[in-house]
């Protein structure tokens, strides 16, 4: 690992910006630091751990009891769910992307001395027995005042391939309880909670017990109202013709999630799943991009 880091470093390390650090679990992870903001990112996954606009509370939410280990998912951050989201019957719950090991592809400061941090993934003999196709996929994170992340897929085989994807944020909220979210009224979705039944959003989503819905064909943005701290985070978005709104209430036991968490959290996801398909012939790319700000 201490090798590995040291390339990392020698060929991506932005002095005084961003660095790379053994972290829990011996997961690589890319740690940036600036004027404008603080950002972690593990490489498993491509997974954002962390962004703190500078003097402001962090913007996105990690679990006390998230596990950090070779081949498991984190819980909180920004999961990148792909190729599909959501359950397959014998298949890895939201894709197989967020627990596979993605490649440094460039670094850089921008004119905004912004960071730039590009990671990529492709096909091989492990996702092809997934999921049969060539791909090749990147993620572009964009730190500073604002977060932005492209996620774009690219189809480099020769047959035509069905996706769907989300990039799945976990937001921080003082108490989901005093907490809405904007940009959905009027907006039908599909609620996992009554079996997918077909509904249509009236004003703001409020929270008063486990909320999992898929809102469909919406290009808006979104912005989480959290009244105790009288902040509100907008969440905007292209590529996207879906918004996953999700709380799991305190009925919901997972283990990489202490009791109680669920107060302090919630997902509004930037996603194209449920009916929100994306068809890619051979050669053809999409991008899903969801920029954050305060």
């Amino acid at each position: 690992m201490s090798q590995n880091l040291d390339t990392l470093n020698r060929h991506f390390g932005l002095p005084g910006a961003l660095h790379f650090v053994n972290g829990s679990g011996d997961l690589p992870i890319v740690e940036i630091q600036t004027l404008l903001a603080s950002a972690r990112v593990a490489l498993q996954g491509a997974h954002l751990l962390a962004w703190q606009p500078a003097g402001a509370a962090p913007v996105i939410w990690l679990s006390q009891a998230a596990v950090f280990a070779p081949g498991q998912p984190i819980r909180g951050g920004v999961p990148v769910c792909w190729p599909w989201f959501g359950a397959r019957e014998g298949l890895p719950m939201h894709g197989f992307v967020r627990t596979r090991m993605w490649q440094v592809r460039a670094t850089a400061l921008d004119a905004d001395q912004q960071v730039v941090l590009r990671l990529g993934l492709q096909d091989d003999a492990d996702t092809r027995a997934l999921w049969d196709h060539a791909f090749d996929l990147e993620l572009e994170l964009t730190v500073g005042t604002t977060l932005t992340l492209k996620l774009t897929s690219r189809n480099t085989g020769d047959q035509p391939f069905t996706l769907t994807d989300a990039l799945h944020t976990y937001f921080c909220v003082s108490d989901i309880h005093q907490t809405t979210v904007q940009g959905l009224d009027g907006c039908d979705y599909l609620d996992k909670v009554q079996n997918f039944a077909q509904l249509r959003q009236s004003g703001p989503v409020e929270f008063i017990g486990e909320t999992d819905r898929i809102y469909v064909n919406t290009t808006a943005d979104c912005v989480i109202d959290d009244r105790v701290q009288q902040r509100a985070i907008r969440v905007g978005k292209n590529g996207s013709r879906s918004t996953v709104v999700w709380n799991p209430w305190s009925d919901k036991v997972f283990a990489d999630m202490a009791a109680g968490e669920y107060r302090q959290m919630l997902c509004v996801e930037t996603c194209n799943a449920g009916p929100d398909q994306v068809t890619l012939a051979p050669g053809q790319s999409h991008l899903l991009s969801a920029c954050i700000r305060l």
